[in-house]
């Protein structure tokens, strides 16, 4: 009866938050002003709160632009997790553009859609990612593609450090820089939380998106450990492979030592 109460309690809280910032920040996304930047850090902070999701931050996020940051992907709370922590926007498959609910939030966050089977798309797709990052904006690329389990780092797809090279010529000093992120679900109520334990964290693919959020609303008190790394400069002469290569290596070790308690 508590669960069902705090969970009813918090909805209440974040529907209110939503209504109350909701005509600013289409005011802000209709004159383009930064505001739209803003405001989704205050609400994805709410709603971390509401979900029990306690994020801890290890480095710092990096100051200079454009700024791409490239970090692993395992649920649909990493966009709550680092939207909390940065003004950022988000790269995510065009098909999340019809979801319920998410799929709203993410055109109010001024999400980057790309379709990645149209390739005669792909140009413009890519001029747009560029065209945010020269502007000052901090987009954030999953290079993995997909969702994994949690506990490991996917294979990192280097055609998706496309939109770095792209945005590269129109860069003040002409470098793009990428700084690696891991996002680590290390704690269940304040212990350890194992491989066991994970997926009740993680998203993969193939489970049901309502029954698994219903599971976090009940688990709650889920800690994050998001660890910004050393950045990347993207130039001109930089080799796409090698850098993807880079990021990755940085992620995985990133990763795996907090998973391991280090």
């Amino acid at each position: 009866m508590i669960t069902w109460l705090r969970i009813a309690l918090g909805v209440i809280v974040l529907l209110a938050v939503t209504l109350l910032l909701l005509p600013l920040q289409l005011l802000g996304l209709r004159f383009n002003w930064k505001i739209r930047r803003v405001l989704p850090r205050f609400w994805h902070r709410v709603a971390c709160r509401v979900l029990g999701i306690r994020v801890r931050v290890h480095g710092t996020l990096e100051t200079k632009r454009p700024l791409l940051l490239a970090a692993n992907h395992a649920s649909w709370k990493d966009i709550l997790v680092l939207g909390s922590v940065a003004d950022v926007v988000y790269i995510a498959k065009s098909d999340v553009r019809a979801w319920p609910v998410f799929g709203i939030l993410a055109r109010l966050q001024a999400t980057i859609f790309v379709e990645r089977e149209q390739r005669q798309k792909t140009g413009e797709q890519v001029n747009e990612i560029a065209e945010r990052l020269t502007a000052g904006e901090i987009v954030v690329l999953f290079p993995e593609g997909t969702t994994s389990d949690g506990n490991r780092l996917l294979e990192v797809k280097s055609s998706l450090f496309g939109a770095a090279a792209s945005a590269v010529p129109h860069a003040p000093d002409g470098i793009v820089h990428i700084q690696p992120v891991s996002i680590a679900y290390t704690g269940l109520h304040g212990m350890a939380m194992g491989r066991y334990h994970r997926p009740i964290a993680a998203w993969p693919g193939d489970i049901e998106l309502l029954p698994h959020l219903m599971g976090i609303l009940r688990a709650g008190a889920v800690d994050v450990d998001v660890d910004f790394g050393e950045r990347v400069d993207y130039q001109r002469t930089s080799n796409r492979k090698e850098v993807s290569r880079t990021v990755e290596a940085r992620i995985r070790a990133m990763l795996g030592a907090r998973l391991r308690g280090r």
